[in-house]
């Protein structure tokens, strides 16, 4: 299986060993710890499925408790809290080698017609995503050819990633920069037609680049790292349905960074402005 699309949604076809306790892989990667999206997609896809299919999921709120071994498999052990006549409620406990790295509660929600509907519009207009460069062509441009580990990865990458704004390489380029960031984003292939595999890629996907907005005025997003960051926390509210193998624009801001955390949140719209999900997220920074 080459495409990374459909290693995405691979990754995300959980096994089930007994009732309420599903297995997920972890690919073996050189990274220090696996990917937070993917543990928050597994266990949203363990959540999913011990609900009804007519209850999409509205909202869910997550702890990253210790970073997970990549190459080791994780167990998903749901609880299944409440089933009420409009929503219903899970708890899953991620664990690896018997210690729990990761929780997650998600709610999910019979639809129903509200009595009035309005949202904010997007903050600022964008470029339309195909007049941008994706990443592996900005960072081309910039070094001539991808590092090795880089090529490797971009062609691992599920998502195909387009940044609103240049990308910045230097101290002078990020001087005075706000903590803002925005990137189109879409599955580089098909996903399927179940809802839930697609609200599970996006939780995936929205762990990307949060925390770039936290970065943005201390240092290039690409390159050499003065700093170790990790995610936290995690919660995410979603209004609309959506497939994430269409364009999607993530907003992202960090209204503030203290005492080796910073916040960061973004706001999820389709190509017509519709906002479709909203996510906070908080992460560690510790110089290396």
């Amino acid at each position: 299986m080459t495409n990374p699309a459909e290693r995405l949604v691979d990754l995300l076809d959980l096994e089930q060993i007994e009732v309420n306790i599903f297995r997920g892989r972890s690919p073996q990667e050189s990274l220090q710890r696996v990917f937070g999206g993917q543990v928050a997609g597994q266990a949203l896809v363990a959540a999913g499925r011990t609900v009804e299919g007519d209850r999409p999921v509205h909202s869910l709120h997550a702890y990253f408790l210790r970073p997970g071994r990549p190459g080791v498999p994780i167990v998903y052990q749901v609880e299944r809290v409440r089933d009420g006549r409009s929503f219903t409620t899970r708890r899953v406990t991620a664990v690896q080698q018997g210690r729990t790295i990761f929780n997650l509660t998600a709610s999910f929600h019979l639809p129903e017609e509200g009595p009035f509907e309005h949202q904010l519009p997007p903050a600022r207009e964008v470029p339309d995503p195909e007049s941008l460069p994706t990443v592996v062509e900005e960072i081309r441009k910039h070094l001539g050819a991808l590092p090795e580990q880089l090529e490797r990865m971009a062609r691992r990458q599920p998502f195909d990633i387009r940044y609103v704004d240049r990308l910045r390489w230097n101290a002078d380029e990020i001087a005075g920069a706000e903590p803002r960031s925005a990137v189109w984003m879409r599955a580089v292939g098909p996903l399927g037609d179940d809802p839930l595999v697609h609200t599970c890629a996006l939780t995936y996907a929205s762990d990307m680049t949060l925390l770039d907005a936290v970065r943005i005025p201390v240092e290039p997003l690409w390159g050499p790292r003065n700093f170790d960051m990790a995610s936290l926390d995690h919660a995410m509210w979603f209004h609309r349905p959506f497939r994430a193998d269409e364009w999607f624009l993530y907003d992202q801001e960090s209204p503030i960074a203290t005492g080796g955390r910073g916040l960061a949140r973004g706001r999820i719209y389709d190509l017509q402005g519709r906002l479709l999900v909203s996510v906070v997220q908080e992460g560690l920074f510790r110089s290396l």
